[in-house]
């Protein structure tokens, strides 16, 4: 007999207890809604411990609704600052236009904001209990059963629970797991088994804090975001001050064709090749500091331990869960950086399995889990599919063909009306949790219908009613 969701209230023994694998941004997120849903969960981090590597993030009225239900959107709002445009401009730093986001201010109830993802993340992470974060633990394998699923790591020590969420990034080692089995058994699509693509590579850093003397621009009460498009050359170089006055910079490399990266290490993202990345752009030109300063200028005030060469990979996968494990966040939807949204669609992941993992029935069996897996795929895939087309729409900002220029030119000479249509888009997906006080909602395009809030709104209250 299938087990109801409409079971009444459960006690925090009957909890499904979660694994999380991955303790970046959109684990620590899924973990911190678990922990004010008062559901089981362990995140378990294959590093010793979390370098703030990174650059910078793009959020605003997508995550502020459930930053305001957590009580840290305050805190938010201090490690970040408000982002009304980015410049464009060629790469001498001459002023090409700008692409203005403040209508989105109105449009979500809040400000579009930038900070860089060590803030974010330090953020979050104050939130989670320690005790909960195991640091050091690289999964070596999964074991799953009609009752339960076991993690084993590296280091020989087992961890057991009734789910395991893979948060564990692009070369996620779940999916890898998830995927094997299911290629095993036939029931993997051809399009899910395959390496990921990418066309660019890029070198990301954020400088320490540098002086108002010869940063003047450090005391601006806004974000100054200065994209740089080469010509003649395959870079692209971007900077964004911070409020702890920093500045974020990356540059990118295009590729004329797509490239395939395997699940292996090699030399190609080693230090050394880090380090000559950064000889290849340092003569770049840039608008912030003092007259005459380059990419160099940063890279040289950058500690060099925080200066990371990644791969941007762009792939959704159609396989999300299969049995007791799910996917999450860049594990299963791996979207270009310049679309500024990855770190937020981990957070609404985040999201929406928090609020059906929230309506699990005492012990649940294979079916029950699968049952609100399902839930969170129809609702989730696709938003990430629509998140995806974004961010290759605004990855044309920077590329290199012939596309990206004429998407330049047009964006340049759009009308404010189209410009307007196009943000609306941008400003309707603004998520809450249905297991904490709802906030009110002011922006003025309707927020979109978020299923997943709905329905288990429905399933709590059913819970609370007196018995017929």
């Amino acid at each position: 007999m299938a087990q109801s969701l409409h079971a009444q209230s459960l006690s925090a023994q009957d909890r499904p207890t979660v694994l999380i694998v991955g303790g970046g941004v959109g684990g620590l997120a899924l973990g911190l809604l678990l922990e004010r849903a008062e559901v089981p969960y362990s995140i378990f981090e294959r590093a010793a411990t979390i370098k703030p590597l990174g650059s910078a993030l793009a959020m605003g009225a997508s995550v502020a609704s459930l930053f305001r239900q957590l009580g840290i959107y305050e805190q938010f709002t201090q490690l970040s600052l408000v982002s009304h445009k980015v410049n464009m401009r060629d790469q001498h730093c001459v002023f090409d236009y700008s692409v203005d986001f403040s209508p989105l201010t109105e449009m979500g109830g809040s400000e579009p904001r930038v900070t860089s993802r060590p803030a974010v993340y330090d953020l979050l992470q104050r939130q989670v209990p320690a005790e909960k974060i195991n640091f050091n633990k690289k999964v070596a394998s999964l074991t799953t059963t009609d009752t339960g699923v076991r993690l084993t790591c590296t280091d020989g020590s087992e961890h057991e629970g009734d789910i395991v969420v893979g948060a564990d990034g692009a070369n996620s080692v779940v999916r890898r797991e998830l995927f094997a089995r299911l290629k095993e058994k036939g029931q993997l699509p051809n399009s899910d088994d395959t390496l990921l693509p990418y066309d660019c590579i890029c070198v990301v850093g954020q400088t320490g804090p540098l002086p108002l003397e010869t940063f003047p621009e450090m005391q601006e009460a806004t974000c100054q975001s200065n994209q740089m498009v080469g010509v003649g050359n395959p870079y692209t170089w971007i900077t964004f001050t911070t409020k702890h006055r920093t500045i974020c910079w990356m540059a990118l490399q295009y590729f004329e064709e797509t490239k395939h990266k395997g699940e292996d290490v090699s030399t190609e993202w080693g230090p050394e090749a880090t380090e000559a990345m950064c000889i290849a752009v340092r003569d770049f030109p840039i608008p912030n500091g003092p007259a005459g300063s380059t990419l160099g200028t940063l890279i040289d005030l950058t500690p060099k331990d925080l200066i990371s060469k990644v791969t941007l990979e762009e792939k959704v996968f159609q396989t999300w869960f299969s049995g007791r494990i799910v996917l999450m966040g860049d594990a299963c939807h791996k979207l270009s950086p310049s679309g500024g949204s990855g770190a937020a669609t981990a957070i609404h992941d985040a999201v929406c399995l928090a609020n059906w993992i929230n309506v699990l029935p005492a012990k649940p069996g294979v079916e029950a889990i699968e049952r609100v897996f399902h839930e969170y795929y129809n609702e989730r895939l696709p938003i990430a599919i629509e998140q995806f087309r974004k961010s290759q729409y605004y990855a044309m900002t920077s590329s290199k063909t012939m596309t990206a220029a004429v998407v330049r030119f047009v964006q340049r000479r759009m009308p404010r009306w189209l410009w307007i249509m196009i943000l609306r888009k941008t400003a309707v997906y603004r998520p809450q949790v249905s297991f904490l006080p709802l906030v009110k909602d002011s922006g003025t395009v309707p927020a979109a219908p978020q299923n997943s809030l709905i329905k288990t709104l429905e399933i709590l209250a059913s819970r609370k009613a007196p018995d017929s």
